[in-house]
């Protein structure tokens, strides 16, 4: 597959006079899918139909048994013939592995197209990052829509990432021939007040003929009608049913996404309410753990839950396949027909969803679970050395204050933040965490700025017993820190510089999990087994020195606290930041009460 020639590759004469002398039974076909049932993606009927493909074209749809003439038979008997399912919207970097790595934990099930978004590599790496991104998916079977990130950083003025891309840097970006569009907007504010950088960044994208992605989280009423009107054409920050409605009013393209699962049974019951499923909800994964690809798989998994909760498979499928065709425009892609592309799943059943065959421009790459040939990696060099921070001491954990009694800002629940406020104990000229309050502490590791931490404090996040830090951490891929006390903390944020990035926890003063991340601190270069065993023994680590109560107070609510982007305080590498007002508080000492 090469994303910068198709849809083109189709337009060859020679191979289409071969293919409509295969369909008129003048010739044989390249390959015959024989004996099984088809599911239609525009009429939703379950038929039986043999398939006959002529390199990547499929060149008939027709009554089984009625061709035998082929060079290979593929036997689809029992099973289900699907196109190749179409991932709207996802961060390979998410999943901690790299592209090629990624590649081969979904090809196999069924996945054959995704639109990834590497504003992670972009964050860390700049352009260079993104550059390596295209280069890494140029020669992979699974196609890939690239798209310019849009959010490096995603709230500037209040966060300083490894990079920083103006409207200028996006418009060269955008000129790339694998690149898509531009990926989700999460500046919602600056769309919606028309503020002149991400004005720009917008209008770079349209100039160019090529989709804004959203990021709309929450908007309603006429702050949603302007960011619709700005130019954005997508969502996948769904938060309930109603919600789902509101945005399909509105037009935008939905990515319903499998990552935030507790919302998937209240999108089912809106969706089965219409009585239809709208031609504009497509399916996405935005973001899959490693322990969680390697166990329940990519856009496969998210299909199998809808059905799971309710969604006729007809419909999910149809989700997962025409209907991302038709958002991005890719007439040659979502459906099993003459004259398609022949991107086919062959699924043993549409409950579990266990793919048997996986066939990509009309050749079988996968079978039974595993690739044929599988992908492999590009040079990895250009992404070490990316933690330009030296090594931390305890009291850069501590909060130094005058006094001996102060009012403090807090930042108050997980994921939907709010301001909120403490009184807080000075001894030694540092503030004693108030009682039920737990630190957080960001440092800028891109050598762009000091690498001090600044630190803040978390209400509603439990009782820590240790500290966790990580560079995952959304979506300028600072280090950030969660912790119950400073030496902990310390011991932690120590343990990730030293690895060259990526994740540790302690507690008691030592290390008990550690899952290095050395590739732009967001990926390791390890197979998917392993980085799935490391992450899984790092969570359960967590796991035991917090508490957590979902839905919000979760271990992934740990990556999404410092987006700065969304509204509400979140601590960033320059403080407390709050995109409504514009405020950024370097120390969360309000006031001194008693000197």
């Amino acid at each position: 597959m090469n994303a910068v020639i198709e849809p083109q590759d189709l337009i060859d004469a020679t191979l289409r006079t071969r293919a409509v002398a295969a369909a008129r039974g003048a010739a044989p076909f390249d390959v015959l899918i024989a004996g099984g049932t088809l599911v239609d993606m525009v009429t939703g009927e379950l038929r039986r139909a043999d398939i006959g493909l002529v390199g990547p074209l499929i060149a008939s749809v027709h009554q089984p048994g009625a061709r035998t003439d082929a060079a290979s038979v593929v036997d689809a008997s029992g099973a289900f013939v699907s196109p190749g399912l179409i991932d709207t919207h996802m961060h390979i970097e998410s999943s901690m592995v790299t592209p090629a790595t990624y590649a081969n934990a979904v090809l196999p099930r069924g996945v054959t197209t995704i639109v990834w978004d590497p504003h992670e590599f972009g964050n860390v790496n700049g352009v260079a990052g993104v550059r390596w991104a295209a280069d890494a998916i140029s020669s992979s079977p699974l196609r890939t829509v690239l798209l310019a990130p849009s959010s490096v950083p995603s709230a500037p003025g209040l966060e300083l990432a490894g990079a920083d891309f103006d409207a200028e840097a996006i418009a060269d970006i955008l000129r790339w021939p694998e690149i898509g569009g531009i990926a989700e907007m999460m500046n919602m504010r600056g769309v919606i007040d028309g503020e002149a950088r991400i004005s720009a960044i917008v209008q770079a994208g349209l100039a160019a003929g090529k989709p804004v992605n959203g990021h709309a989280r929450s908007l309603a009423g006429a702050d949603l009608q302007a960011f619709v009107t700005a130019g954005v054409s997508s969502d996948h920050e769904l938060v309930s049913g109603d919600d789902l409605i509101e945005k399909l009013r509105a037009g935008l393209s939905i990515e319903l996404r499998g990552s935030h699962d507790h919302l998937l049974p209240d999108f089912v019951k809106t969706i089965n309410a219409m009585g239809h499923l709208p031609q504009t909800v497509t399916l996405c994964t935005d973001d899959v753990f490693p322990d969680d690809l390697a166990g329940a798989g990519g856009l496969d998994d998210v299909v199998r839950r809808l059905v799971r909760y309710g969604l006729p498979a007809a419909w999910a499928l149809r989700a997962a396949t025409l209907n991302g065709a038709i958002r991005l425009g890719r007439h040659d892609l979502g459906l099993v027909a003459p004259g398609r592309r022949a991107g086919i799943v062959i699924f043993e059943d549409l409950v579990a969803f266990r793919a048997r065959t996986v066939i990509v421009d009309g050749r079988v790459t996968a079978e039974f679970g595993r690739m044929v040939e599988p992908v492999t990696d590009i040079d990895v060099a250009p992404l070490h050395g990316t933690m330009k921070i030296a090594p931390l001491s305890e009291n850069d954990f501590r909060i130094p204050a005058d006094g001996t009694k102060v009012r403090l800002a807090t930042i108050d629940r997980p994921r939907f933040t709010q301001w909120g406020e403490a009184i807080a104990e000075v001894e030694g000229g540092f503030v004693v965490p108030p009682e039920g309050t737990t630190l957080i502490a960001v440092a800028h590791r891109h050598g762009r700025a000091d690498s001090r931490p600044r630190v803040g404090f978390l209400s509603g996040w439990g009782n820590w017993r240790g500290a966790f830090a990580t560079t995952v951490s959304h979506d300028s891929h600072n280090l950030t820190v969660f912790g119950g006390n400073a030496g902990d903390m310390a011991v932690a944020a120590n343990a990730v510089i030293a690895a060259g990035g990526g994740m540790a926890v302690a507690s008691g003063g030592k290390v008990d999990a550690l899952l290095p991340l050395p590739l732009a601190g967001l990926v390791s270069e390890e197979p998917l087994e392993a980085v799935a065993s490391s992450f899984a023994e790092l969570r359960d680590a967590v796991g035991r020195i917090v508490d957590w109560q979902p839905p919000y107070l979760v271990f992934k609510a740990c990556f999404g606290a410092t987006l700065a982007c969304n509204a509400g305080p979140h601590q960033t590498d320059r403080g407390i930041a709050d995109v409504t007002t514009g405020r950024v508080m370097e120390s969360p000492v309000l006031e001194v009460l008693e000197a």
